[in-house]
């Protein structure tokens, strides 16, 4: 067999692949779809997307989704206040200045936490955060936003750290040892130039951090409060969208407008996931721009 017929076939089955992959992924948007339309023939899609009510099993119910989209979307933007910072100063600390031993202790131990079970982080902020935060803030309950928040930046963490280390290990050793001999010292350097330069990726791996923690769905089933209500402050129980669906999908009867309200509020999950996607992938280009430029 000659190589040039060898390559057409590797060609061929990578090709397979990647056909079969987006046949699966339509098909699963197919289904979300056709399962979640038809709530829209009892309710507007105005009256689902912003009513403030949500309570599919009154009679009459009420689909109003309002509340889950802000839960989903609060403790995603107070997760990302701690993941972010974390993440990429830890990402920049163990590209640029760790010791090597260091590196090898934190790198592994960062990425780790990636590896833990989802419901473990629930578990540990229901029997550990929740009682702290209720006894030292004197709060009726400690399943909130704040708890639901730590733990999804506990998950965002490692997506964010690794990337952006990634990103900031491609920069070219020239353009800092380049730095250097400018006379630019360690720290000039980090926030003058490789930051900068890599600043593409960083901002790729925020986003994907985000979006890791928007559709997370046992941490916040487990710790944010499951009210289903627009909240007034951070120390007040949310229900985000993931922890609705996976709360009521066993108790909604079969092609019932709960049924179909619960795969309508995936199909918005998906168009917020999508959403994020389109921005990383914009932010990754844009970037990509001011990182040669900055080279």
């Amino acid at each position: 067999m000659s190589r040039k017929l060898k390559e057409t076939i590797i060609k061929n089955i990578f090709f397979i692949f990647a056909l079969v992959s987006i046949f699966i992924l339509a098909l699963i948007v197919v289904f979300l779809f056709r399962e979640g339309l038809p709530i829209f023939k009892v309710v507007s899609i105005k009256d689902f997307i912003f009513g403030n009510e949500w309570y599919p099993t009154y009679d009459p119910p009420d689909f109003g989704i309002w509340p889950l989209i802000v839960g989903s979307l609060i403790v995603t933007f107070f997760a990302s206040i701690i993941a972010v910072p974390l993440g990429v100063l830890s990402a920049v600390y163990i590209s640029e200045l760790a010791p090597y031993w260091i590196k090898e202790i934190l790198k592994p131990a960062i990425e780790l936490l990636a590896a833990l079970p989802s419901v473990v982080l629930g578990f540990f902020g229901m029997v550990v955060l929740a009682p702290w935060l209720q006894e030292t803030f004197d709060l009726p309950t400690g399943l909130n936003i704040v708890n639901a928040s730590i733990m999804l930046a506990i998950m965002a963490v490692p997506t964010i750290s690794s990337i952006s280390e990634d990103a900031l290990y491609s920069v070219p050793q020239e353009v800092k040892e380049a730095s250097y001999a400018l006379g630019a010292t360690k720290f000039e350097t980090i926030a003058g130039i490789i930051i900068p330069a890599a600043l593409s990726g960083i901002s790729t791996a925020v986003i994907l951090g985000m979006a890791r923690a928007i559709g997370e769905t046992m941490v916040v089933l487990m710790v944010a409060g499951g009210a289903a209500a627009v909240p007034e402050g951070i120390f007040d129980s949310v229900r985000p969208m993931p922890a609705s669906i996976a709360a009521e999908m066993g108790e909604a009867p079969l092609r019932s407008g709960h049924y179909h309200a619960l795969f309508a509020t995936g199909v918005v999950l998906l168009f917020l996931a999508f959403f994020f996607n389109l921005i990383a992938d914009y932010i990754s280009t844009r970037f990509k721009e001011v990182g040669s430029a900055t080279l």
